[in-house]
């Protein structure tokens, strides 16, 4: 079994979090035995995504979700922040803008899906849609119950015209999230992220949990799978997530285009301009 097959929510298997271990760490001890298996998989994914830029035929979107402090700074910034900014960019989800607001929930989206030879990272995404609106009731049952059909449509019309999606949940445990909340505390430099919901939010756990599980269980699909992350263990969380980017990219069997010019021509010219520099 791979990695892959591991952590991906199987289309039709129904996920109960409660019952997947958030500090789990496979056969490594800690994250020096991981080190040079993470850089082996990270300097991997710069070729594969140089190769995906080149070839210009598809595009890759990456989906982050997770709990507050559930670490998707921190995998951009160790995993797939090692990419060329040229060909790769994040796109993170806030409170939507009037204009956002005027239009449907997956216009914002939509528009900031990737073009052919493009990654692009969602920090956070349209799933809030279905997560913060259910939880706080932003819109009634009725308006997000429909979301996920729409949302699987939508990432089905990007499959269909060769933008992959891949999405992960990066999952803590309770007890994670409140020592990463004093770790926020105790360095100055983090206090910038701290907020008042930070802690008002953790009442709402469970709830959030329900509907990620709806979320996990309806939205995994073929085209466009969910990836169920054990996250305590940071080092852990960003060698899952390389292996997974690499493995679907190497999987794709992607080739560089062919020269479009003349090579001999351009070598002829090559040794001439050496020659006639001497």
């Amino acid at each position: 079994m791979t990695v892959s097959d591991t952590f991906r929510v199987k289309p039709g298997h129904k996920v109960k979090l409660s019952g997947i271990d958030p500090s789990y760490k496979d056969h490594h001890l800690d994250h020096a035995g991981a080190r040079s298996e993470i850089q082996h998989y990270v300097q991997r994914l710069v070729e594969l995504q140089y190769l995906l830029y080149a070839e210009g035929q598809r595009g890759l979107l990456i989906c982050l979700q997770a709990m507050d402090t559930g670490g998707k700074d921190g995998t951009i910034r160790h995993v797939l922040g090692c990419m060329n900014p040229q060909g790769c960019r994040v796109q993170a989800f806030k409170v939507p803008t009037h204009q956002e607001a005027a239009h449907d929930f997956l216009w914002r989206a939509h528009k900031a899906a990737p073009g052919r030879g493009e990654v692009v990272i969602f920090n956070r995404s349209h799933y809030e849609d279905v997560l913060i609106a259910r939880v706080h009731g932003l819109v009634p049952e009725r308006v997000w119950s429909k979301r996920y059909e729409a949302i699987n449509a939508f990432e089905k019309v990007l499959a269909e015209n060769d933008i992959h999606v891949l999405k992960f949940f990066l999952h803590i445990s309770m007890d994670e999230q409140l020592d990463r909340f004093r770790k926020r505390l105790e360095d100055p430099s983090r206090h910038w992220k701290i907020s008042e919901a930070d802690y008002s939010e953790r009442k709402h756990w469970k709830a959030y949990q329900e509907a990620y599980e709806d979320v996990l269980n309806q939205c995994s699909t073929e085209s466009a799978p969910w990836y169920v992350i054990p996250a305590n263990h940071k080092w852990f969380r960003n060698l899952a997530i390389a292996r997974i980017v690499v493995d679907y990219l190497e999987g794709l069997k992607m080739q560089f285009p062919k020269s479009t010019v003349d090579l001999k021509k351009i070598k002829k010219q090559y040794h001439q301009a050496r020659e006639d520099g001497k």
